[in-house]
């Protein structure tokens, strides 16, 4: 069992908080990546989804998980389970600092998750109070004007790592 926590990182331009449309736990908020196989190396050609509320049995267990499945080449099984709680927004502090924000973490068993995919829905506060949501980052980017700083707002730069957590 290893666990890897999804960090994220962004260059945001007036803006603070940036994380999925219902939070870093919302039960319906997607996860793509494509994951690696913990025995022969091969990674999936297709991108993997995830989601908290979408649980599926372990074979020969009593457990639950996110995702099961095979690998195409080698054919070792392995599974991919959520653990919620360890995520928390991206703030303007982080962004300005190059910092990582943790956003989810996953207890991988025979597989690496690899390659994040920034899809669904996001949001983000700008510093002056003002809400953006149903922002699409699947572009790679965001641009907005913000009516009551009177100040453009952007979010660019996207970069996501999966790192090893004990």
């Amino acid at each position: 069992m290893v666990n890897f926590q999804l960090m994220i990182t962004a260059e945001l331009e007036s803006l603070t908080d940036l994380q999925p449309q219902n939070g870093c736990d919302d039960p319906d908020f997607s996860y793509f990546f494509k994951v690696k196989c913990g025995r022969c190396g091969e990674v999936s050609q297709k991108e993997t989804c995830v989601t908290l509320n979408e649980t599926l049995p372990i074979p020969n267990s009593r457990g639950t998980t996110n995702l099961h499945q095979k690998c195409k080449f080698c054919e070792r099984e392995g599974t991919v389970t959520m653990v919620p709680g360890r995520g928390r927004p991206l703030t303007q502090e982080d962004s300005e600092s190059g910092k990582y924000a943790p956003l989810m973490l996953f207890d991988c068993r025979g597989y690496e998750p690899v390659d994040f995919s920034f899809r669904g829905l996001w949001k983000a506060e700008s510093l002056e109070g003002t809400k953006f949501e149903n922002i699409d980052l699947s572009s790679g980017d965001f641009s907005e004007y913000d009516e009551k700083a009177g100040l453009p707002v952007m979010i660019s730069n996207l970069k996501a790592t999966f790192t090893v957590v004990k």
